[in-house]
């Protein structure tokens, strides 16, 4: 006898955790599988246990036999001694030929057709392509139940719920240009989702931290990562819904062809059976009435069989109803939504979604817990446990160094959020954030009352309104690169102190001819504007401030510059650079800034500068920067910028100096270095103020004496020439602390130079040999510190 444990492994009992993807039909009819199992197994052991048929003689023929008995007599057979047998032998040939099919294998059907049954409905846990999702899903399932994390958020949002929504106050910057105004309650540069309806309470606090250990933080972060990945392999395809859609379809075409085939061969199931057996020589009888030992509880049994089966198939097409009449490749987490406020849950689709509507019919609480992990609310949330607890005071301390600008600066580079305990740092004046998305800044950054700037490097970020009222009135210094246009924050405009605004980041093709800011018109204080992008003209906004910008800096990455009337309207600039624009010819419309005192045209396409004559209108200008060009010479009319002391004409293709370049007496800095230039005029003895002079890298042989009247310079580079004596005269230049000698034909080097007091040897820039040439007196007194 088979012991009913052995068809265990038909179910799916071998995977307890498989238990919540069965819903109540799927567990009613496994119930309906073990009774009809049952019926079966009793059927067969009847079989086996007792006589399976019982046949004694009789004169009367078969009832499709005619024969007329002309009298009654007594029965008797023929003596051998082998009655038993004999009748062993009829009960064998009547139980098969005379006893009805359907009445010998009854319980075996049963058997098979509940084995099918039973196969069908768990076919899904077993098939490879579905198992492996099942199980994966199943995982993950326990774990998010399981998980403090799960249990922590929910929690936070149904006391944030409880208390009422009166601290929703976070809205979305969005990753758009056409962003909120800033006197929204919270703006939010964030590329991916609005948290408009989150709680604030959602927002880390740093007390909690201690809620979760660093163990735990870590499992649940590796388990949002598994979820994303899982969704992403799941909602590719529908094979398990289409799997439980056809076990169930095989399942109601079984329970239909049972109930046809036994509704008509149930009534075959008689207790007494004719049976015409032709032994008469044997036993002297032909004809035997055989009694069916257990018909009579077979044909109860079938009937029975017969209502279980009705129940399991009604139950089947309640299953398709279900099935068909719902919308299982889509699950919505709306109730979710309302009932915690974590409003970016989003909709599944596909086999994510069906396991999920099954899991329902399970229990809710198991898609409610889940939820959590599809939050990236959530997960970010998390994220600031782990950074919290990575990152503590301490550790950031002694990250603080001082900036360019010197201020106390923290420097945070690719993090997955910016830590609560920046906070506590109050001490810290310049936070420099790179590559770090979902940065959160709370209404805690108005500890940070030295915080003065304010760096952001391709990071998105959302901002507390009372954060964002903090950096309105104490921000000085803002800088920003960005990817895409649309990632430009919009509460930038509202930084009413701001002084100092860099924006660096590229457009495409077509909109870097139409680019557009928002009104700068709430800017009152900014007095310095760096541009570093792709423009083909300057943008209109920048004419909103023109009243108080001061320094205007636009470096394009090679795109060529063409439309500048907007630069006409900019008179109170003091600095402008106009870098790697691909200029051709110096723009008219700087000659209207008559308040200009620097000019920087660097790295442009320059190749003579005529127009250089209408800079005598600029009459503050001092410093004029035309390095890393294409010219070729300097106009005569040179002379008349009078006011200039800077020169820069370093990395052209000038081959000759005008005489007239030398009237601009008041120059004190001149780089004439990397050019073509064979020799320099006497008249630049005229300039008493040139402290800084450099025509390193060009092609002098000689150099005039009158350059050594000028007995204020304190640089003189003269490297990388064809010169072959330095002049005794050299003892003039009595200031001189950097000589740059290097690269020459020297054969020694003047001993006057020991007249040259504040010249020592590590601002002597020489061969070794050469400077051995030196007497030794010279050569102490230059080691000397």
């Amino acid at each position: 006898m088979i012991p009913v444990t052995e068809f265990r492994q038909f179910t799916v009992q071998q995977q307890p955790a498989f238990r919540v993807l069965k819903p109540w039909w799927d567990v009613f009819t496994d119930y309906l599988s073990v009774i009809m199992l049952m019926i079966g197994v009793f059927g067969c052991t009847l079989q086996i246990m007792q006589d399976k048929i019982i046949c004694l003689p009789t004169k009367t023929p078969a009832p499709n036999q005619t024969v007329a008995v002309p009298h009654q007599t007594e029965l008797k057979g023929l003596k051998n001694n082998l009655d038993l047998q004999q009748y062993s032998y009829i009960n064998q040939r009547c139980y098969e030929e005379a006893l009805h099919w359907y009445a010998k294998y009854f319980p075996y059907l049963v058997l098979i057709h509940t084995l099918v049954f039973m196969v069908c409905s768990n076919f899904w846990f077993k098939f490879p392509g579905s198992s492996s999702k099942i199980e994966h899903f199943v995982s993950i399932l326990g774990k998010c139940f399981d998980s403090p994390w799960t249990t922590r958020a929910l929690s936070e949002v149904s006391g944030e719920n409880s208390a009422g929504n009166d601290e929703k106050r976070e809205i979305d910057s969005g990753p758009t240009v056409n962003m909120p105004t800033v006197e929204d309650d919270l703006v939010n540069l964030e590329k991916t989702q609005s948290l408009g309806s989150i709680p604030e309470k959602l927002i880390v606090n740093k007390p909690d931290a201690s809620v979760l250990d660093k163990k735990e933080g870590e499992q649940a972060k590796a388990l949002f990562e598994k979820i994303k990945k899982f969704r992403l392999h799941v909602e590719e395809g529908d094979l398990l819904y289409v799997m439980y859609v056809r076990q169930n379809v095989l399942k109601v075409l079984k329970f239909l062809l049972i109930i046809i085939y036994n509704s008509i061969l149930v009534p075959e199931v008689k207790i007494t059976v004719p049976c015409d057996v032709n032994i008469k020589d044997m036993t002297g009888y032909g004809h035997f009435w055989c009694n069916h030992t257990t018909a009579h509880l077979f044909s109860k049994l079938a009937y029975c069989y017969l209502c279980f089966v009705g129940v399991y198939g009604f139950t089947c097409l309640y299953t398709l109803y279900w099935l068909f009449y719902r919308s299982l490749k889509e699950y919505s987490f709306e109730y979710v939504r309302q009932e915690t406020g974590i409003s970016d849950i989003p909709d599944v689709k596909n086999d994510f979604a069906f396991m999920l509507h099954i899991i329902d019919q399970y229990d809710p609480l198991y898609s409610k817990r889940f939820a959590v992990f599809l939050s990236e609310v959530s997960e970010n949330k998390l994220k600031q446990l782990n950074l919290n607890h990575e990152w503590t005071a301490q550790k950031l301390r002694q990250k603080l160094k001082t900036n360019a600008n010197n201020r106390l600066e923290l420097s945070l580079f690719m993090l997955s959020g910016l830590p609560d305990t920046v906070f506590e740092l109050t001490e810290l004046q310049s936070l420099k954030l790179e590559i770090i998305n979902n940065v959160t800044i709370p209404a805690s950054i108005s500890k940070l009352e030295d915080l003065q700037e304010l760096t952001l490097y391709q990071s998105s970020l959302k901002i507390h309104s009372a954060a964002l009222a903090f950096l309105k009135e104490n921000l000085k210094v803002l800088r920003v690169k960005f990817d895409d246009s649309r990632e430009l924050p919009s509460w930038i405009y509202g930084m009413r102190s701001l002084e100092e605004l860099y924006l660096s980041g590229f457009f495409s093709h077509d909109i870097s001819r139409n680019v557009t800011f928002e009104s700068l018109r709430e800017l009152k204080a900014l007095k310095t504007l760096h541009l570093k992008s792709n423009f083909a003209k300057i943008p209109q906004a920048i004419v909103d401030v023109s009243s108080h910008l001061q320094r205007l800096y636009v470096h394009n990455d090679g795109t060529k510059l063409v439309v500048f009337n907007n630069l006409k309207k900019m008179v109170h600039l003091v600095h402008l650079e106009l870098v790697h624009c691909e200029l051709d010819r110096i723009p008219h419309a700087i000659f209207s800034l008559s308040n200009l005192q620097e000019l920087d045209l660097r790295e442009n396409n320059l190749k003579t500068i005529e127009e250089i004559v209408s800079f005598q209108h600029l009459r503050k200008l001092v410093s004029l920067k035309l390095w890393h060009n294409s010219i070729t010479y300097i106009p005569d009319h040179i002379k008349k910028l009078g006011s200039l002391e800077r020169l820069y004409f370093s990395h052209n293709k000038i081959e000759v100096l005008p005489s007239n370049l030398f009237l601009c007496h008041k120059l004190r800095y001149m780089d004439l270095s990397n050019n073509e230039i064979c020799f320099i005029p006497p008249e630049i003895g005229v300039l008493q103020s040139l402290q800084y002079f450099s025509v390193s890298s060009n092609k002098l042989e000689n150099l005039p004496d009158e350059l050594f009247f000028c007995k204020k310079l304190k640089t003189l580079k003269l490297g990388m020439n064809a010169l072959t004596q330095l002049s005794p005269k050299i003892s003039f230049l009595v200031s001189l602390t950097h000589l740059e000698l290097r690269g020459n034909h020297f054969d020694s080097l003047p001993a006057e130079l020991v007249s040259c007091q504040a010249l020592k040897r590590n601002g002597l820039l020489v061969e070794d040999a050469l400077f051995e040439t030196l007497p030794s007196d010279v050569r102490e007194q230059m080691r000397a510190e």
